[in-house]
């Protein structure tokens, strides 16, 4: 029954991250916002799928959608004014806590749902971490260069791998080239955590694995990490050097993989003209950008009151 329960709330949760995850979609199509900034919008759907509570607002979106298909489930109260509940967009039980269904289908329903989500849920939480330590197994053996960046013939592109003591691995093939600039982009990895990051989303991802809109979110999640680590590093370098930084991003092998944040992570075009257009921030404009992401924030992340 437990199972049963803890299914129903994730599908709820699920349909509010498609909800959020689509006016993110059309919120980094704006590109004067830097990624660097957008990225962090991806915390909005993310959030949305793996937190069930939030605080009750009359400014939230869910407010708006309240009124036509989703439903408020008050879970708390401290006072009068503020309120902590679940959004409830199924809306096929009777009362919640615990769950009782309209009519008997719903319940063997879910029950069989909730069986199935977790026996598929296990299977990719079991395949991420055989490829973690496959990962992790193919590169024991590189030849180290200094601290933590190694040579390996096992590798094709540069990449950090790990999420505790990462290491950065470049091709042998790169040992006769200057590195400088992919070293800094990997650096620039590693400073942001950004393994920990793609850990983390991938395990969201692996929660909603019926979700197929979930698997986009992350997808353009993964790009825009690419993308922002790239302004990163441009912020550093200036931007009298992006077009440098860009013939050594076309010179470089590109690729992916799960658990490693490689230097061709991503698409190699978008992320050419993404850093040809680069343009540093002035402080105000990022202290407007950073009024906008929080204003979509608080609207998105809150309940309807």
């Amino acid at each position: 029954m437990m199972l049963q329960e803890v299914f129903y709330w994730v599908f709820n949760m699920s349909i509010t991250a498609v909800i959020t995850g689509m006016l993110v979609m059309l919120f980094r199509r704006i590109k004067r916002i830097p990624r660097r900034l957008t990225v962090f919008l991806w915390l909005i759907p993310f959030l949305r799928m793996t937190v069930p509570l939030g605080l009750n607002s009359p400014y939230s979106l869910m407010s708006l959608l309240s009124k036509l298909t989703t439903k408020t489930i008050v879970v708390y109260q401290p006072t009068d004014d503020i309120a902590f509940s679940m959004m409830n967009s199924v809306m096929a039980a009777d009362t919640y806590f615990p769950i009782t269904y309209k009519v008997n289908t719903l319940a063997t329903v879910f029950e069989i749902a909730s069986v199935i989500w977790m026996i598929v849920f296990s299977a990719i939480v079991l395949m991420l971490t055989v490829i973690y330590f496959i990962t992790m197994h193919e590169i024991k053996d590189a030849i180290r260069l200094r601290n933590n960046i190694y040579f390996s013939e096992k590798v094709i592109f540069p990449a950090v791998y790990g999420i505790l003591k990462p290491k950065i691995v470049l091709p042998m093939s790169d040992r006769e080239r200057e590195t400088e600039l992919m070293i800094l982009h990997e650096k620039m990895h590693i400073r942001r955590a950004d393994n920990l990051w793609r850990m983390l989303a991938f395990l969201i991802a692996a929660i909603h694995w019926f979700n197929p809109f979930c698997w986009i979110c992350l997808k353009l999640f993964l790009a825009d990490l690419e993308l922002s680590c790239d302004e990163c590093v441009l912020t550093k370098l200036g931007q009298h050097r992006a077009k440098e930084y860009a013939r050594t991003l076309l010179d470089s092998r590109q690729g992916a993989t799960i658990f490693a944040s490689a230097f061709g992570g991503a698409k190699i075009r978008t992320r050419i003209e993404n850093i040809l257009s680069f343009k540093k921030m002035t402080r105000f404009s990022l202290a407007v950008f950073v009024v906008l992401l929080a204003v979509m924030f608080y609207v998105l992340l809150t309940n309807a009151s």
